[in-house]
């Protein structure tokens, strides 16, 4: 995909599970998408996307699911600001009132809530906010685990979008599956710190890849957050998921 954000080598996660959002870098509406094909219906709140649908009650636009996949396509990154909460279908849209309008425009602008943004009406699961995307997300998820299902299926596929080529210069396609939510239970607590995923340092070897992982502190200024990771001591690790590749299978290694 062209007009991702340029370093796809590190994903840094923040988790609130009190708020029930995540901040986040290296993880964009691209890779959210892979994680849930199955998205209904999206209010943007705000976007660039000139596709899409109006909604007369709420001054809104929309996009349907046959559209979600030509967004996806979109250069979204230079889109600044893209805001979206998810809905199931468009008659709910018009039974917001104008407080709930409110809250979801405050939302979008502040990039915080006046109260969780889960709706009855919609029966939204998501709130997706974010600045040049997958630079700086801020997302929040009804349920959190399906913030690990999203932060599993991103590492996997960072992992086979590094296929190798062989020695006809074609790409190998690396079937590396994406990580059960499970693998991911023993970071909960350190996730709340502010954790690193290195992607761009995972090693490889005929039976494993491993990826190492730093627990490196509460950041919304990505770039700090980089001068953060970049001065740690590479020997110093607090922990590193592994692929056995002849088991086939994820495992979890916690300092």
């Amino acid at each position: 995909m062209k007009n991702r954000v340029a370093n796809r080598g590190v994903i840094y996660v923040h988790t609130n599970v009190v708020d029930h959002y995540v901040l986040s870098h290296g993880i964009d509406f691209y890779d959210f998408y892979q994680a849930f094909p199955d998205l209904p219906n999206l209010l943007l709140l705000r976007h660039q996307f000139e596709d899409a649908n109006f909604n007369l009650h709420t001054l809104l636009d929309y996009v349907d699911a046959e559209l979600i996949p030509k967004m996806t396509k979109d250069n979204i990154y230079h889109y600044e600001d893209f805001c979206w909460i998810d809905f199931e279908d468009e008659d709910t849209l018009n039974h917001l009132d104008g407080q709930e309008i409110a809250e979801l425009l405050y939302l979008s602008h502040i990039k915080s809530h006046l109260r969780l943004p889960f709706y009855r009406k919609l029966n939204n699961r998501f709130a997706y906010l974010s600045h040049d995307d997958g630079w700086v997300n801020k997302t929040y998820y009804r349920r959190f685990d399906d913030f690990y299902t999203t932060l599993g299926t991103t590492i996997s596929n960072r992992l086979n979008e590094k296929a190798e080529k062989t020695l006809l210069g074609f790409k190998k396609k690396k079937d590396i599956p994406s990580i059960p939510v499970e693998i991911l239970y023993p970071f909960i607590e350190d996730m709340k710190e502010g954790m690193l995923f290195a992607i761009e340092e995972a090693t490889y070897t005929r039976t494993t890849v491993e990826i190492p992982i730093w627990v490196i502190g509460d950041y919304y200024d990505m770039d700090e957050m980089y001068e953060e990771y970049k001065e740690r001591d590479r020997r110093q690790l607090d922990g590193k998921i592994v692929y056995d590749r002849k088991a086939k299978e994820w495992k979890a290694f916690v300092k």
